[in-house]
């Protein structure tokens, strides 16, 4: 396992790290895939408040003992953002007790997904107050903050200079909030990449397309070399949901390189199919067409339509499209038949694409029954 320097935290984190989400069946599993974690070298567990039972099933791992010590072991939670200071403090004091520990290594505001959440803790008595407390008092080494939000939103909270370190959602088939990594890096922050798997595109269950345009390796791994060849990231989180699923892990975790001749080659090999493919229904994501009147997400609804056309990942386009309107501010907009033909979008668009008719045309193509998020 490599480890690399979380930014201005200076702690030495290993390039993956354990979001424990998934593995919440039972205690039981819980502990072996921490400890399965741990004897492949991972020293970074990560929890938070949203996740059911994940802080008291951790608390009692930790405190049943582990084959590391604790001092080995870098612990993150997350808290949601509130107005309220005293809110917060209390929060924190009530994840250090499920938790079982006197202190945290690093506190995660959950969420500065809006513009409100991130006036909340720019207030003088905001949730900042208590945090900044707590640092004093030694609760809390390292505080940071993870993100949904658009990017604009992104670079002002990075902005505030308020924090040590992102949770950030980048990969290869998303990398709108590149400009987001660059302000962080220049910043000195650790970078924490989230989701890389399964945000970044249900890659554990690729498409026969995506799987031969991605050999001779797998999507998970391709994506995994993209983002640990960027020797600004820290770490990736991996989201296993049982002791096995650290295979192509495994694969990549002493190869924090830059990107091999063969790598490179495959990544422009997708490059090229997905401008082939669309030709000139190919969206670029340059966000001109926002705002839209309907509040219609439509960068965001014609990627999914591009990694659905050239690469097949309809599925994980499924997944993501039944969010708009069931996320509230986790996943914003609203879906591509609340198109009115209004035209606002059309003179703004550099491609000239038929903006209505390709929301409507993704919209049959992935429109689904709304699913519970994983944690409720």
């Amino acid at each position: 396992m490599h480890y690399r320097r979380f930014g201005k935290t200076n702690l030495p984190l290993s390039i993956f790290s354990l979001g424990t989400m998934r593995c919440l069946a039972s205690e039981e599993n819980a502990k072996a895939t921490l400890e399965r974690a741990i004897s492949l070298g991972i020293n970074h567990i990560e929890t938070a408040r949203g996740y059911g039972k994940s802080e008291e099933y951790l608390g009692r791992i930790l405190k049943s003992g582990l084959s590391v010590r604790r001092e080995q072991l870098y612990v993150t939670t997350k808290l949601p953002p509130t107005p309220d200071a005293k809110t917060m403090q209390a929060w924190i004091d009530e994840s250090l007790q499920r938790l079982q520990l006197d202190y945290l290594d690093c506190l995660a505001i959950h969420g500065i997904n809006t513009w409100e959440h991130l006036n909340w803790i720019q207030q003088p008595e905001g949730c900042m107050k208590a945090v900044r407390e707590a640092i004093t008092e030694g609760k809390v080494r390292f505080v940071g903050f993870s993100t949904h939000a658009p990017l604009d939103s992104i670079l002002a909270t990075l902005d505030t200079d308020e924090f040590d370190f992102v949770n950030l959602h980048y990969y290869y088939f998303f990398q709108r909030n590149a400009p987001a990594l660059e302000r962080a890096m220049e910043k000195d922050m650790g970078i924490f990449i989230i989701s890389p798997v399964d945000k970044g595109g249900q890659l554990y269950a690729p498409p026969e397309t995506l799987q031969k345009l991605c050999h001779p390796f797998s999507p998970v791994e391709l994506n995994y070399r993209f983002l640990l060849s960027d020797s600004r990231i820290t770490t990736l989180s991996i989201g296993a949901a049982h002791p096995a699923e650290f295979t192509e892990m495994i694969e990549v975790r002493d190869r924090a390189i830059p990107l091999t001749d063969t790598e490179t080659a495959t990544l422009q090999q997708l490059e090229t199919h997905l401008r082939q493919t669309l030709n000139t229904d190919l969206c670029s994501q340059c966000h001109q067409c926002l705002p839209c009147p309907e509040a219609i997400n439509i960068p965001e609804i014609l990627r999914l339509r591009n990694l659905a056309v050239a690469y097949d990942m309809s599925e994980f386009g499924q997944y993501r499209y039944r969010m708009f309107e069931n996320a509230g501010h986790w996943f914003p907009g609203k879906k591509g038949n609340r198109c009115t033909d209004c035209g606002d979008c059309l003179p703004r668009c550099p491609q000239q694409l038929n903006i209505p008719a390709l929301l409507r045309d993704t919209h049959q193509r992935l429109n689904g029954s709304p699913r519970r998020r994983l944690w409720q």
